[in-house]
């Protein structure tokens, strides 16, 4: 049973890319490490998790034009943001959005190794746990 107070975690990961298999490795890693915080016992909302079968599907495209206003409202109703540094994340426009709003709403911003799944502050470099 999840805690009443616990925080609502907003995972970032790359995944807009020209070759669909890289948006599918994205998205499988997105969805792994999603898959183990939850295990963690986080409280975790993944965009790419829940929207990729979502633009697969419905014909919705992948870029983030189209997604910001659902990805915007949904950051908004989250408590922190974790920004896995996995392959991609430095360019992605869409985690820098994310991570400039994040900041204009005063959340929580932390990395997350995808490899460790070792989550710090991101001003701060102190663990979280």
């Amino acid at each position: 049973m999840q805690q009443e107070n616990q925080s609502l975690i907003y995972l970032a990961t790359p995944y807009t890319h020209n070759d669909r298999a890289v948006m599918q490795q994205r998205y499988e890693l997105a969805c792994e490490i999603a898959g183990l915080l939850i295990l963690q016992r986080h409280l975790i909302f993944s965009p790419i998790a829940h929207s990729h079968s979502i633009a697969q599907i419905g014909r919705v495209p992948g870029d983030w034009k189209t997604w910001q206003p659902q990805c915007e409202g949904m950051l908004r109703r989250c408590d922190e943001l974790w920004v896995v540094q996995m392959a991609g994340w430095e360019t992605s426009v869409g985690i820098a959005a994310e991570i400039s709003l994040a900041a204009s709403l005063g959340l929580a911003i932390s990395k997350l190794d995808p490899d460790t799944l070792d989550c710090t502050s991101w001003s701060s470099g102190r663990a979280i746990a």
